[in-house]
Order: C-alpha cells, then structure tokens, then sequence
C-alpha cells in the first residue's frame, strides 16, 4: 500500500499510517551530525526512525575554536588541539555504532578563519571525517530546518547565535524557508570589539539594523531563539520568574519578560547565576554580550512572542534526510506511535482506545484531538515501573520527554492526563502544584477527565473496547451512558470496570446509565 492511499485508509483513520517502521525511516535509524562551531564542538547521534528523533548520543566540547580571532584572525591554538582530539574520539565513536550517513559541518570559525583550510585538512588526514564549511546563509537555513523539525509549518524569525556569528531566517510557513541573513554577531568575536562598552552598543545597534531592514517592514511576529547562549539566558529567565516546568524546548517569553532578565543579568553576579542556573564557565562567559545583542534585536524587531527552540542545525541536518512524506508527519502522533510499539504492553491498543473515549470530547478541536491520540497512544508505556510510582513516572515521561511539537501548557494537560491513567488523584504522587498554573482550570478539569476515561477503557477490554461497548455523552441531560452490545461486553463490565466507569462519570459532574447489562451492573435504563 502506497503512504499516499494508506493515509485515508479506514483502519488508521486520524491516525494515518505509521510510518516510523518503514524503509524510509528506517534508513534515518542512526544519523550522526558532528558540528564544529566556533566555541563548541559536538557530535550528536540521532535515533530518528521517529518523526520527533531521540538522541542516541549527545556530546559536546566546549573547545572555543574561536576565542581571540578578533585579534589574529586564526583560530586559538588550544581550541583547535582540543578540537582534534574530540573528533578522533567522535570518529571512532561512530564507526562502532555503525553510524550512517556521519555528516561533519563547520560554521563561522573555521569558514572565516586564516588557517581554516589547513585545519579541515588535518582534520580530514587524521580521522578520515571531510568536513562541509558551510557559510551564512546555509547555516540559517539548516537552523530554520531544525525549528521545523519540532514545530512543523511553523511561521516567524528563527535567530541563531554561535560563538562567531548570527544569523537570521524567516519562516513562511507550509516547511518554507524564505529570506536570510548572516551577521558577525557572536559573543567570541564582539568581546574584541574596540571602544568600550559604547563602542560594542553602537556596532551591535548597527548590525542589528542592518539585518531587520533586509527583511523589510512587514516582520514577523514570531520569534524563534537558536543557540547556546540564548537558552542560557531563558534558563535565567525561568529562574527570575519561578517558572515551574524547567524544560527549555518550546519555553516561551514575552519582549518585556526579555528585557526585565537582561537588565537582571546586568545587576547579578555571573558566578552566582552560573551556580543557580547549572550553566558552564564557558558558556556563562559568553551570556553578557549575547544579552546586549538580544536586547537591541527584541527592540528592533518588536516581535509578539518568543519562543526557545533546542533544535538547530543539527536537527536541521537530519530533517533534510527526511522525505516530504515524512517531514509533513506530527512529530508528537509519530513519537508516541513508536514509543508504543516499542514499550507498550498491547501495543496498537492507543488507536482502539482513542476511539472509545473519543466520544466524551464532541467540541474538542483538532488540537485537542491530537493531545487526546497521544495520551491514548503513550497510556500504558510506563507500566514496568513500580506499581506505586506508576503515575508519578507517567506524568514526568510526558512533562519532560524528548518529544517536540508541544507547548508547556499541552505537555501538562498530557502528564495529568497521564498520571491520571493510573490513579484518581494527585494524592501522594509528588505532583508539584505549581505546574498547574500553565493551565485553564477547565483543562485540568479535561485532562482529568481523559486520564479517567483511559483508565475505565483500559481495564473494560484488553482489546478493541468498542466492540463491545461504546460511550455516549450527553451534556445537556448530564449523562453518561455506557451501551454494552456484546455478551463478552456483559461479562467483561465487572465489579472493577464498574466502579471506574463511576468514578469517571462523577469526575465528570453526570449520571452514569448502562444499556444493555442483564446482571448486577451500575444503574440502568
């Protein structure tokens, strides 16, 4: 069956035809991508059968190939000895896991650098690894690719910043990358900037003007932040607020909340927002001057929102391997069908299920929906864990996980959800309350509801629930009904599944009815 014609085949329905065990996806099974920046070097090796790719293996040296070339024009002796040393590790790294394709990229340092052919020469006689030097223009694009990578048909500024350089890229939407620009604004080659901290305003201010009027009057209202030194300073900025949820994938900021952490940062000892924040020596170094560029860029470009995007070049690297087919794929329905295939007790049991509760939700939206399929597809792929953490470690995988194509709002609703696929309250879970406020009460309220109602149709049938019963909601009569059409259906609504099926209508604030029981079952009509 062709991807095309499967997509509307009536077995998968919303769901689609999975994709992440076919031939195409599973020749991305092991990607590996070693980018040499200009103060990081780091090979990443991804398990990318999924839409939404686990990182299989992730390091990374802070080398600070670029640190002084604003003074020599060469790239730092030490930096370029470590250098080599980490890619004779990452190249024998990756012939013993069998990586393929190995694809090597190097951006503004060596690319601008005096001695940066000599360097990739001797990189290529003593691994064997043949670097691409990519310049500017490249670099924003493969960087606006990994933003879609986890926010497929984004649209907005993506703005990443290296060691040596910064570029931009807009994102117009349906996987388009448009307009780009690069610019010499990485904090290594800013900290050689003559003239005082007025004379680095001054140029930053320039630059940053020059890249905006490229891109005209009409900018976008989406900001999306690439890079090192950008997710340093949201880190901060979660600190500052007491933000609950720390994963940086997705955090979202506001032009004021921005400006507030940077005059913070200016105000804050650098060692101390080091130990807070757990970020490296290295890095927090560079956090100043990358501070005073994304101060002068949220005034010019004068976006709505901003969001923090731990996908980059690397990602975008691997989302070039991707066919069109796969790239228009959710990365979230995609990420939760391999997790089930692969750790679920039943596994293809997630579709049966969405269908039986799918009811209970007649006015969701088809972002709902989605949110409803994954927690459908990931219910019961935490269920080695003890018995009595079950719920506390659903809620965490959720929350936490390596899964993009969700906000931080939707990563609760689905942890909550989660958690309450195991347990009917949050009692003795170490749910941290403070999380709830990334959420409408009514979503709670929802996720709630969704978590019980998995749970009800889990234990019903350990197979296709709705063949044997199905439910209908009626709000404005405040019922819910339950019709059993099957003897096994009879038979299977015992004690158990009906104590739960109360316990989901109560949660709900309705009436449970059963049609079609003969025995001793919950109240019927």
């Amino acid at each position: 069956m062709r991807a095309e014609e499967a997509e509307s085949h009536p077995e998968w329905g919303p769901f689609g035809v999975p994709l992440f065990d076919g031939p195409e996806a599973q020749a991305l099974a092991r990607v590996g991508v070693i980018d040499i920046g200009s103060n990081s070097v780091r090979m990443v090796i991804f398990d990318g059968a999924a839409r939404s790719p686990a990182y299989f293996f992730n390091e990374k040296i802070l080398c600070g190939l670029g640190i002084g070339f604003a003074e020599t024009g060469r790239l730092n002796p030490e930096g370029k000895a470590r250098a080599l040393a980490a890619l004779r590790r990452f190249a024998r790294l990756a012939e013993a896991a069998e990586v393929s394709p190995l694809l090597a990229v190097a951006t503004a340092a060596v690319r601008d650098a005096e001695d940066g052919p000599a360097f990739r020469d001797q990189v290529r006689a003593e691994t064997g690894l043949e670097i691409r030097v990519i310049d500017g223009a490249e670099e924003a694009r493969l960087s606006a690719q990994g933003v879609l990578l986890g926010w497929p048909g984004a649209e907005g500024l993506i703005c990443d910043i290296g060691g040596s350089s910064m570029e931009l890229a807009e994102l117009m939407g349906g996987g388009a990358v448009g307009r780009r620009a690069t610019s010499g604004l990485g904090p290594l080659k800013l900290m050689g900037m003559p003239g005082g901290k007025k004379g680095l305003r001054a140029h930053i201010k320039a630059e940053v003007a020059r890249l905006v009027d490229g891109f005209g009057a009409d900018l976008p209202e989406s900001l999306f932040l690439v890079g090192g030194s950008w997710r340093a300073i949201a880190r901060i900025d979660m600190e500052r607020r007491g933000y609950p949820l720390k994963v940086l994938h997705e955090y979202r900021m506001t032009p004021k909340g921005i400006l507030d952490t940077i005059k913070y940062i200016g105000k804050s000892d650098i060692d101390a927002l080091r130990a807070q924040t757990g970020t490296s020596a290295e890095r927090m170094r560079l956090v100043p001057h990358a501070a005073e560029v994304l101060k002068v860029l949220v005034r010019q470009l004068k976006p709505r929102e901003i969001a923090v995007s731990s996908y980059g070049i690397r990602e975008g690297l691997l989302y070039e391997q991707m066919s069109e087919t796969l790239k228009a794929r959710d990365p979230l329905i995609e990420a939760a069908r391999h997790s089930e295939a692969q750790y679920a007790r039943m596994p293809g049991f997630g579709r049966q299920l969405y269908r039986f509760v799918e009811p209970l939700f007649p006015r969701a939206r088809e972002n709902r929906k989605r949110l409803i399929r994954a927690a459908c597809l990931l219910h019961d792929v935490s269920w080695r864990a003890h018995p009595d953490y079950r719920a506390e470690v659903c809620f965490d995988n959720a929350t936490r996980a390596n899964l993009g194509g969700m906000t931080h709002a939707e990563r609760v609703f689905l942890g909550l959800a989660l958690l309450h696929r195991y347990k009917g309250n949050r009692d003795g879970t170490g749910f941290d309350t403070s999380l709830l406020k990334l959420l409408p009460e009514a979503q709670v309220t929802e996720a709630e509801t969704l978590g019980r109602a998995m749970r009800f149709g889990a234990m019903f049938a350990v197979a296709n629930p709705s063949e044997h019963g199905t439910l209908t909601y009626r709000p404005n009569r405040r019922e819910l009904i339950l019709t059993l059409h099957t003897d096994a259906g009879r038979d299977l609504f015992g004690e158990v599944a009906q104590a739960r099926f109360k316990a989901l209508a109560t949660a709900m604030g309705v009436e449970p009815l059963v049609e079609g029981a003969t025995g001793a079952g919950a109240d019927r009509r």
